[in-house]
């Protein structure tokens, strides 16, 4: 078994463990870890079925560092994970965003992913954003803008391509990095903080909200937008990725759980329809049995399938 194989056992392992103990559900984690547990959407071959998956390698993490201007409204840190490489080969980025409703959490949600992105060969920046109520969009969107504009500006120290950057993120995270990717470059999100280099190469989106109308006015996202969507409705409507789609767009992978009632799982389908009308390269994998966190906590499989998805976009073949 490779160090792939093993290090993807023991995520698996460690994921199941952790539900059970707190759920005592052993008999649902079962029927988790059995065969057709996940169905994969694509047109044309799966990337994780062309062995797109590299070899892990060793990378470094560096201390917590700030990554917002001092004149920000809040100072806002970020994990920066440097693969061990030798020469001046240039590398892709990933800008990591935790979920938590815009609201709560923090990037220890996302160390695991950002440390297997790492082994892959990636820069990794894993980042904290302002939170709701007291900082409402599009505040979230901008801090991801600073921390396009840092990343750029550290490029020639930690060896970044910045034309391989990819936005990677779950739940409210994956709403921030696929609204950077579809409206940060160009329009009226754009402005002040984004242009080009806000610009991804692809995104990996899990648990995606991506039409915040299809939500009833409940309290995350009424606390996120300002008001209801009777109140706020173009608000809501500029806030939601899916209504930025176009033939622009990058790649997108995206996966998420049948069974999510948190975020329903017309919202990753409809999206992926929107993707392949417009032509974009683009990958769902649905979770079986899963709900919203579940789908996070179980993740495995779906990560290592949407990583095989962005080393497809990034990586030039030997």
């Amino acid at each position: 078994m490779s160090r792939t194989e093993l290090f993807r056992v023991w995520q698996q392992h460690d994921a199941f463990t952790t539900l059970c103990r707190v759920t005592g559900l052993g008999a649902l984690a079962l029927m988790l870890s059995g065969c057709g547990a996940s169905l994969h959407v694509s047109q044309g071959e799966p990337a994780i079925e062309s062995s797109l998956l590299r070899e892990p390698q060793p990378f470094t993490r560096l201390s917590p560092r700030t990554y917002t201007p001092e004149e920000w409204p809040q100072a806002l840190k970020a994990d920066v994970y440097l693969p061990h490489n030798s020469g001046d080969t240039l590398r892709p980025a990933a800008l990591v965003v935790h979920g938590g409703g815009w609201r709560n959490r923090t990037p220890e949600d996302m160390q695991s992913i950002a440390e297997q992105l790492a082994g892959q060969g990636y820069v990794a920046v894993n980042i904290e954003h302002r939170f709701v109520p007291e900082y409402r969009f599009p505040s979230q969107l901008h801090d991801l803008q600073q921390a396009m504009t840092w990343i750029h500006a550290n490029a020639d120290e930690w060896q970044v391509d910045t034309d391989r950057i990819v936005g990677v993120g779950f739940s409210s995270g994956a709403h921030l990095v696929s609204l950077l990717a579809l409206a940060g470059v160009e329009g009226p999100l754009a402005e002040p903080y984004g242009g080009e280099q806000s610009r991804l190469a692809a995104v990996l989106a899990g648990g995606l909200p991506s039409d915040l109308l299809k939500f009833d006015d409940g309290r995350l996202v009424v606390d996120f937008i300002g008001g209801t969507r009777a109140e706020e409705n173009e608000a809501y409507r500029l806030a939601s990725p899916a209504r930025h789609i176009t033939p622009l767009a990058p790649p997108f992978f995206l996966f998420h759980g049948k069974w999510d009632q948190l975020v329903p799982v017309d919202h990753a389908t409809d999206f992926y329809q929107a993707l392949q009308d417009n032509n974009i390269e683009s990958e769902l994998y649905l979770q079986r049995w899963r709900g919203h966190f579940a789908s996070f906590l179980l993740r495995g499989s779906a990560i290592d399938a949407g990583i095989a998805f962005l080393n497809r976009q990034v990586f030039v073949e030997d």
